[in-house]
């Protein structure tokens, strides 16, 4: 079925990358969060290629990955597919990411770009939440999703809810990480939202804005797929030109400057997967909040995670307590310094 309100199919870009760091040992740089079946049978990846699978609705993604994971993207990508697959040549951040996907697209074309590591609960309210930013997007406005803010996390980026326009709102500003006593302050103001880094608008506005607020960006895009080469349905853009890119992402390069960002409200069971804290959260649980993967004896345990791909793990009166086995690494950590584990020498020397 055609979404309301647009005379076209979406044309969903996923970024897809990373260094391995915040769910090491699982995660690691060979072979990072998108790529593993974290939650269910499927890669963060490929639940990502699905939510956006309907040929009435969407069109073929275009996936843009670096060199390192070009051969991970190939192999969990359906093989009759006519998905897009566009290689890096460097490290730059999103803004330049979106940018070369969207010099491959058709100017009036309506891109839905999507993170490949996230989990969405509710597949129907992202799709929903995708049709009214779709018909912001054709108005002229660059649309993020605006996610329903359900604890004070100061891991996130938050969205300031403007005035109502068409099915979402403007955006009065996005706000940085905040420290944990304005963090609570959003949540009780109940005028913020989480900032996904999802969004939705048409291929041409997004140009002109990068081209307006980053016009050295602009050109070195311009010039890396002007001089870059395709083989069958893989682009290369020109590694010289993109090199040269002082990279940013696309909320300081093009959402935060732009007078025509809007945000539509969402509630689909989100979770960046950040680290393995929220893991733990997204995953099903037991009657005392434990999720327990592989040979695990977990007695008088409330709130832990533990998963062995191995040894058999046993704990005993643990409480908010994360162990993980994988081949000759193991992590054992607190629910709250799980944000720490990027630090550790072993995820750091991947």
């Amino acid at each position: 079925m055609q979404l309301k309100g647009t005379a076209q199919v979406i044309h969903p870009v996923i970024l897809c990358g990373g260094s391995g760091t915040r769910l090491w040992p699982r995660s690691r740089a060979d072979k990072p969060k998108p790529f593993l079946p974290l939650i269910g049978e499927t890669s963060l990846f490929e639940q990502t290629l699905a939510r956006s699978a309907d040929g009435a609705v969407f069109a073929p993604p275009c996936i843009v990955t670096g060199a390192k994971h070009h051969t991970l993207v190939a192999s969990q990508i359906d093989p009759s597919s006519s998905a897009q697959i566009i290689v890096e040549p460097a490290a730059k951040n999103t803004a330049p990411a979106i940018a070369l996907a969207a010099l491959r697209l058709p100017r009036d074309a309506v891109m839905l770009v999507c993170p490949s590591d996230h989990h969405i609960d509710n597949t129907t309210a992202f799709v929903d939440a995708v049709q009214s930013a779709s018909i912001l997007a054709e108005q002229g406005h660059l649309v993020a999703f605006g996610i329903k803010a359900l604890t004070p996390e100061t891991g996130y980026g938050y969205i300031k809810r403007g005035d109502p326009i068409g099915g979402g709102y403007a955006v009065e500003r996005f706000v940085e990480k905040p420290d944990i006593a304005t963090a609570k302050a959003f949540l009780a103001d109940g005028g913020f939202s989480w900032n996904g880094g999802i969004f939705v608008f048409k291929t041409g506005v997004f140009l002109e804005e990068l081209r307006a607020h980053r016009p050295e960006m602009m050109a070195a895009v311009e010039r890396a797929v002007a001089n870059g080469r395709s083989e069958g349905l893989v682009f290369y853009p020109d590694a010289e030109s993109f090199g040269g890119i002082a990279g940013d992402s696309i909320d300081y390069a093009v959402m935060e400057p732009t007078t025509r960002a809007a945000m539509v409200p969402v509630d689909m069971g989100w979770s960046d997967i950040g680290n393995w804290q929220a893991l733990r959260d997204a995953r099903p649980r037991d009657s005392e909040g434990n999720s327990l993967t592989g040979p695990v004896d977990a007695v008088d345990c409330t709130n832990v995670l533990i998963e062995s791909d191995g040894p058999r793990v046993s704990a005993i009166g643990l409480d908010n307590v994360i162990i993980v086995v994988d081949g000759d690494e193991i992590l054992v950590t607190t629910a709250d310094g799980a944000q720490r584990v990027g630090t550790l020498k072993g995820a750091s020397a991947q």
